[in-house]
């Protein structure tokens, strides 16, 4: 089985992690686009005052505020898509010096707790937007933005990251299970 079939088995939602990191991009390219919607009113502002025109004023209300919630966005949409193509960081210093038996139960026990946690986090930001929801509650900004839209991205976010560590930690146990003698940390470690 080469690498490529073994990443497709193991993560066969990895076009829902894909289009989690799509969204995360498109996070990104909003920020991105609105900061140079920003520069660009403040320069021509500026070059209105100075030809003796009055200004404008072409400036984003919430600039900050509305990006900090994108940034929000695209850590949490992320988050998947970088597991699954290995983009996270792993310290493998001890670990890959165990033997392949042991090793595969020491990865299994961190997917485990990796994936408690991370259920652990879905469950509290599942409680706090459903209090926002429940409360009505908006940011404090010049632009009262909803606060259940930036924890819908984070929780799906969140969800997303736990179905990959669900995967993950499934492939690993049946290898555990069924061959942990051939265990590589290549086998934990998701390709491209």
């Amino acid at each position: 089985m080469t690498d490529s079939d073994q990443a497709s088995i193991r993560f066969r939602l990895k076009p829902l992690y894909t289009l989690g990191g799509y969204a995360a991009a498109v996070c990104l390219c909003v920020i991105c686009l609105m900061i140079a919607l920003q520069v660009i009113g403040r320069l021509l502002d500026k070059l209105l005052t100075a030809i003796g025109a009055g200004t404008m004023n072409l400036t984003i209300p919430g600039l900050a505020e509305i990006s900090g919630f994108l940034l929000v966005g695209a850590s949490f949409l992320g988050l998947a898509y970088t597991f699954v193509h290995g983009g996270h960081i792993r310290v493998t210093l001890v670990t890959g010096q165990l033997p392949p038996k042991v090793r595969v139960f020491v990865e299994l026990w961190c997917l485990s707790i990796a994936l408690g946690l991370c259920g652990y986090l879905a469950w509290y930001t599942g409680v706090l937007l459903q209090d926002s929801i429940e409360f009505n509650e908006v940011s404090y900004g010049m632009v009262p933005v909803p606060l259940w839209i930036p924890q819908s991205a984070m929780l799906l976010g969140i969800l997303l990251l736990a179905l990959a560590l669900v995967e993950a930690w499934v492939t690993t146990a049946v290898i555990a299970v069924t061959r942990p003698g051939e265990f590589h940390i290549d086998d934990a470690s998701p390709d491209e």
